[in-house]
């Protein structure tokens, strides 16, 4: 089992761990700062005993770090020094944080549900269940996710027992409930004031280190499923 640092210090840029396996050009850790792809929010990259990070992987309980072509990988047991990218981990902190408060926004004024998404830096798309899509949406929810970011909402990370997190009706905007009967202790990121989910992935400390979004394009991707894409851009 790999522990992953990153749940309760996003901020989190190096840190050492030991190899406890090699397969190939890959390599897993008993611990590790790298994010890997789940959730809609893509791997991180970095540097891994000097040797890159191409991408970031999780099967099952472990975390396999794939390294750049043609390296040879340190041996089980070594003990290792990361370096997670932060350029490319922030923009991705910053994005994932703004689609938390679109949800949020959109909850808040229009009572409708997260359907899909999918985020890269500092550009996401996200789907909701509208039919159709109120009369000038996108400059609206432009001007209501921009005034929540300025707002400068804290932002929150708990971890909370399976069933306390299941009876909070303040979640009912996430799929806890799709979570296998395994897991027992629930991860539960807090914009405080705007919007409560079970989430795994990385967040910004406020939402005004977000800086502001732009509403890119709005577009129908079939009956009560409305897609939004949006770019995220400084302050």
């Amino acid at each position: 089992m790999t522990e992953l640092l990153y749940l309760t210090d996003a901020y989190l840029r190096s840190f050492t761990a030991r190899v406890v396996d090699v397969g190939g050009d890959r390599v897993a850790l008993d611990r590790t700062a790298f994010y890997p792809t789940g959730g809609g929010q893509p791997y991180d990259t970095g540097t891994l005993a000097g040797r890159a990070v191409v991408e970031v992987r999780k099967e099952g309980d472990t975390v396999w770090h794939r390294l750049e072509e043609g390296v040879e990988a340190p041996a089980v047991g070594d003990e290792v020094e990361g370096h997670v990218d932060w350029a490319r981990r922030h923009a991705l902190m910053r994005t994932h944080t703004a689609l938390h408060v679109l949800c949020g926004v959109i909850w808040n004024e229009w009572g409708k549900a997260v359907t899909g998404g999918n985020m890269e830096p500092l550009s996401a798309r996200m789907d909701f269940e509208f039919d159709p899509l109120p009369e000038g949406f996108g400059p609206r929810v432009e001007d209501l996710v921009n005034a929540e970011l300025a707002a400068d909402r804290k932002i929150e990370v708990s971890f909370l027992p399976r069933g306390e997190a299941l009876a909070d009706a303040d979640l009912i905007r996430t799929k806890v409930n799709l979570i296998p009967e395994s897991v027992q202790e629930i991860r539960v990121v807090d914009i405080v004031g705007l919007d409560k989910q079970a989430d795994g992935g990385t967040h910004v400390a406020s939402t005004s280190d977000v800086g502001r979004i732009r509403v890119t394009k709005t577009e129908s991707k079939g009956k009560g499923n409305k897609r939004i894409r949006l770019e995220v851009v400084d302050g």
